[in-house]
């Protein structure tokens, strides 16, 4: 399959000039179909045919081992979330904080990765931020920042700049301290090679509904087997432990240990279709057709009004205007849709495979009142 093909797949795509996507990408038409077709085999036909549990637990199954081999994890390293924030929070309530605990966050954390940890100043842990410059991290600030942490979390490619942050570096740096590392990937997965085996982090959380094209409610979680057992899941229920019936409980070994009970499994259902399409056009396809039309967009834009690199690292492509929401409004009006950031204040572009060269530079037409 080519990115033009799965963009013919894309019925959303058919109208606007869609640019939006680290924030939501719409599914293709199989995709939606995957997960009604599950929802009606569940509920109109399993009852009568086989038991509806077992048929939902070998769905679980079936998911976290093709999320697994497509993020470069083993399949009890896993745990299927409703979204990155779900991720984050199961994480962060699963550790056993004492006031004056610290927790290491950057000024470039989506919401998701500052929210979890404001609630836990409340408790008395301390949330100690690493300042930034134009996306990037300073390495040395970082290890200063993390050297007596208990945890520190980044993410991999930052929603305001569309950096790619050292993953690898950043979690060696973690761990020399004795910090766990928990990384933000959302806007990996889809649109850039992920291997969390080459990040090393003790816990990656991410989702399928921008880059990969998947539905809402379809996250992930991957733990490190080997830090797993140390986290104590603030949740518990017959998915999260070996026996349910047994009284005291014991928790699955791995990551299983995160999930609850009776989630809706056709979400994740459409994260597997949405993966397979993504795997058949390819990630390193993508990854440069991307690239080429970000490098489009970013080299159409003034040097004074570009905030991302002028070398795209990544599909978000963050520019300068003099209000925001009132572009976003104005572009919208003319159908081509992209986002306002609230820090920085400016638009973002995120451009995916699936776009053209003519709807980037219908863009830049678009733009050019902004600066001229």
């Amino acid at each position: 399959m080519t990115p033009i093909e799965l963009r013919a797949d894309t019925p959303a795509l058919h109208d606007d000039v869609y640019l939006n996507f680290g924030a939501h990408g719409p599914s293709p038409q199989y995709v939606v179909e995957a997960a009604d077709e599950f929802i009606r085999s569940h509920e109109y036909e399993t009852n009568t045919r086989n038991d509806p549990y077992e048929v939902a637990f070998d769905t679980y199954d079936r998911v976290r081992e093709r999320v697994a081999r497509f993020v470069g994890a083993d399949d009890d390293e896993i745990a299927l979330t409703e979204s990155t924030t779900a991720g984050i929070n199961t994480v962060a309530t699963a550790i056993d904080w004492e006031p004056g605990d610290t927790v290491v966050r950057t000024d470039l954390e989506h919401p998701a990765g500052m929210l979890p940890w404001q609630r836990l100043e409340q408790t008395g842990v301390e949330v100690r931020v690493v300042e930034t410059e134009d996306g990037r991290v300073d390495r040395d600030a970082f290890a200063e920042a993390v050297a007596d942490a208990r945890l520190a979390c980044f993410s991999a490619v930052t929603w305001t700049h569309g950096t790619q942050l050292p993953v690898a570096d950043l979690v060696d740096i973690a761990h020399d301290a004795g910090a766990f590392a928990l990384v933000d990937a959302v806007q990996v997965p889809g649109q850039l090679p992920m291997d969390v085996g080459e990040w090393g982090a003790d816990a990656v959380a991410a989702a399928g509904h921008k880059w990969l094209l998947g539905l809402w409610g379809g996250g992930f979680l991957y733990v490190d087997r080997n830090v797993a057992d140390s986290l104590t899941p603030a949740t518990v229920g017959y998915r999260s432990v070996k026996t349910p019936t047994e009284d005291p409980y014991e928790f699955a070994a791995g990551a299983r240990r995160f999930e609850v009970g009776s989630a809706n499994p056709a979400p994740h259902v459409a994260l597997t279709e949405a993966i397979d399409a993504i795997d058949e056009v390819g990630v390193e396809r993508i990854a440069g057709r991307i690239r080429e039309l970000a490098d489009q967009l970013t080299t159409g834009v003034p040097d004074d009004r570009l905030l991302s690199p002028v070398d795209p690292e990544s599909g978000l492509v963050t520019i300068d205007v003099n209000d925001p929401e009132a572009t976003v409004d104005r572009l919208a009006s003319e159908g081509i849709i992209i986002r306002a950031l609230p820090t920085p204040a400016a638009v973002r572009a995120s451009v995916h495979a699936v776009n053209t060269h003519a709807e980037v530079e219908q863009l830049l037409d678009a733009l050019e009142s902004e600066w001229t």
